[in-house]
């Protein structure tokens, strides 16, 4: 069991067993257990879709937001920015150890190399943006920049 803080500091425990996959296949009709026969689609938008990885995560813990009245619409409204991360983690690393050896270990081995690779993308971005934001700005006008002055650069007539 996987935990997680939303952000009105309500704790959740994620728990994926066969009945919260059959509940997920119920509301949702996503198959939790095809995340490693369905060529990375289903990796893919997960990673992409924040809210329908909230709605699956909403569906996980159903039993415990009905508890404590709490609906789908007031669970979404909780989670945003580093809620929805820590949601994200608890819920793949959950799902992975759901799974028999050697499935679980393919399924960790796919997780580390997606948040590796995303880790790197967004190293690489931030660099980039960095270099956008520490470049001289080049005014028209401005004679700072390393152009030829107007007069050089225009032949002799």
């Amino acid at each position: 069991m996987k935990t997680f803080t939303d952000n009105q500091g309500r704790n959740w425990s994620i728990v994926v067993n066969v009945s919260t996959v059959k509940r997920v296949r119920s509301m949702l009709k996503i198959d939790l257990l095809s995340i490693l026969v369905d060529e990375g689609k289903l990796i893919e938008q997960l990673n992409t879709d924040d809210v329908l990885l909230c709605d699956i995560i909403y569906a996980l813990v159903k039993p415990d937001a009905d508890a404590r009245q709490i609906s789908d619409e007031d669970f979404g409204a909780a989670m945003a920015g580093d809620a929805i991360g820590a949601a994200t983690a608890a819920f793949l690393d959950e799902l992975a150890d759901f799974f028999p050896e050697p499935k679980r270990r393919l399924l960790k081995r796919l997780l580390a190399t997606l948040r590796s690779e995303q880790e790197k993308a967004a190293d690489k971005i931030e660099a980039g943006l960095s270099a956008i934001i520490t470049a001289p700005l080049l005014i028209p006008g401005d004679s700072s920049g390393n152009s030829p002055a107007l007069s050089a650069s225009i032949p002799a007539g």
